[in-house]
């Protein structure tokens, strides 16, 4: 975008427009048209706010449940009667626990002490368990019942329940700096420049990956504020919200239009490319603003964060710097120059158009 535009090239004039098409003028809804999305695809920037909705899939997964830190199963001998043969033989020693995985993946059993149970399919825990208890009895006959399960995903349903406030299984989230969102389970999660729809198929494969049977959907909730900034030679200078698609017309009119002696053929549009560069392009819209040129070229888009400057024409500058040197600098030291000399107050009012 950077260079010189406003070179009026191609550009025509209210005389050779020809027929006008009236039926666009003609009535129609206030509202106005269901014009085409302001843009094709929206992509998640710093600021905008996610509200992630999540819902237990309830599938069957493909692969055996293994055991968690946190699962809470009982462990029982359906026989435990008569003892093995040799030494350390145990005599109907009672086994039946009810057992927590605890937070280094094993659970305690009589005769056994520590087992791993972390990582474990419950049939794999109980053959595990058979073997071991031979030692002590002639037929063990284990059984693991799983009592609590799935601990992982009750915790991260806990800590997204919002249903005390406004109902659902629902997080709000704001994109960081950093270009990132941190959700429970997961950590950080890069959501910078994604749709949703990627957005949620990268959070739905680290879940499956981590804590299944949660799926989510993530919704836009607000977007980041989008500023531009209008300086120079307008009624009200400073930052305004871009509340939508806005020209740089629309810009000038929200900063209370131009001054009189703006030099409104040379107004530059300073901007921030995607790696932050900074590009400039100057700007001729005074045609258009005095509704000489029915189609102006300059007449471009506002993106977030441009900056409009609006610069003083020649003349008014000039003035400028002779109301400073001689009104305000050399007559107000020596009053009695001024006596029977030109007011050069008289050109303040003077502007090219």
């Amino acid at each position: 975008m950077a260079g010189f535009h406003g070179c009026q090239t191609g550009e025509v004039g209210w005389e050779a427009r020809g027929c006008v098409d009236w039926q666009a003028y003609a009535q129609g809804e206030y509202v106005g048209h269901a014009r085409l999305p302001h843009v094709p695809e929206y992509r998640l920037r710093v600021d905008d706010q996610i509200a992630f909705v999540f819902r237990l899939t309830r599938e069957e997964t493909s692969r055996p449940y293994e055991l968690q830190v946190g699962d809470q199963i009982r462990v029982e001998s359906l026989t435990g009667d008569g003892p093995a043969t040799g030494e350390g033989a145990v005599e109907n020693d009672n086994i039946r626990r009810d057992l927590i995985v605890q937070p280094d993946g094993t659970i305690s059993l009589p005769l056994l002490g520590q087992v791993r149970a972390a990582r474990m399919t419950v049939d794999g825990l109980r053959q595990q368990l058979e073997e071991r208890y031979q030692q002590y009895y002639k037929a063990p006959a284990i059984t693991v019942t799983p009592l609590l399960f799935n601990t992982r995903l009750l915790d991260l349903i806990e800590s997204v329940d919002a249903r005390q406030g406004v109902g659902g299984l629902k997080l709000d989230v704001k994109v960081t700096p950093s270009g990132k969102i941190y959700l429970p389970g997961l950590g950080s999660v890069l959501a910078h420049g994604l749709t949703l729809e990627e957005l949620k198929e990268e959070v739905d494969a680290r879940y499956e990956a981590t804590i299944p049977g949660v799926a989510v959907t993530p919704v836009l909730t607000q977007r980041a504020p989008r500023f531009v900034y209008v300086l120079g030679e307008v009624g009200q200078p400073g930052q305004f919200t871009l509340q939508g698609p806005t020209t740089l017309m629309g810009a000038l009119a929200m900063a209370g239009g131009w001054k009189q002696g703006a030099n409104l053929r040379q107004v530059v549009v300073f901007r921030r490319g995607d790696d932050w560069r900074l590009m400039a392009t100057m700007l001729d819209v005074k045609g258009a603003l005095y509704a000489r040129r029915p189609t102006p070229a300059d007449e471009i888009w506002i993106n977030d964060s441009d900056v409009i400057v609006v610069p003083k024409t020649p003349l008014q500058a000039t003035d400028e710097v002779i109301n400073q040197f001689f009104v305000r600098g050399l007559y107000s030291v020596f009053p009695q120059f001024a006596f029977g000399q030109f007011n050069f107050d008289n050109f303040r009012s003077i502007s090219i158009e």
